[in-house]
């Protein structure tokens, strides 16, 4: 039997979104679409959210849906919209104001 050498694409992938959720600045958000196109995913928001559901110690109130909406409902709603406001986060109506709080990641150099 061979060690496995190295880490899967999958792994790759999987740290890769932690990093830039974890590079989200305080104050700003991030959408789970903006994430995975940060990570060279196309259609990726939805591993973005099963990422961010299945780690622990990451700023999770930091990332929305589009637009800048909450997606999670009940007290969980509540308590992002509160962790938000205590970083002066503004919300226009159920929606972050993302003009001035969205954070914009760095462009990926073309390979």
């Amino acid at each position: 039997m061979t060690a496995r050498v190295g880490k899967s694409a999958a792994d790759r992938t999987r740290q890769k979104i932690l990093a830039l959720i974890r590079s989200v600045p305080h104050g700003k958000v991030a959408t789970y679409g903006s994430i995975a196109r940060a990570a060279g995913l196309r259609s990726g928001a939805r591993l973005v959210a099963r990422t961010l559901h299945t780690s622990i110690g990451l700023p999770w109130h930091r990332i929305l849906g589009a637009g800048g909406e909450i997606k999670l409902r009940g007290d969980h709603s509540i308590e992002q919209r509160l962790r938000l406001e205590s970083e002066r986060v503004t919300f226009r109506g159920r929606r972050v104001d993302m003009k001035r709080h969205e954070h914009k990641f760095a462009k990926r150099s073309p390979r």
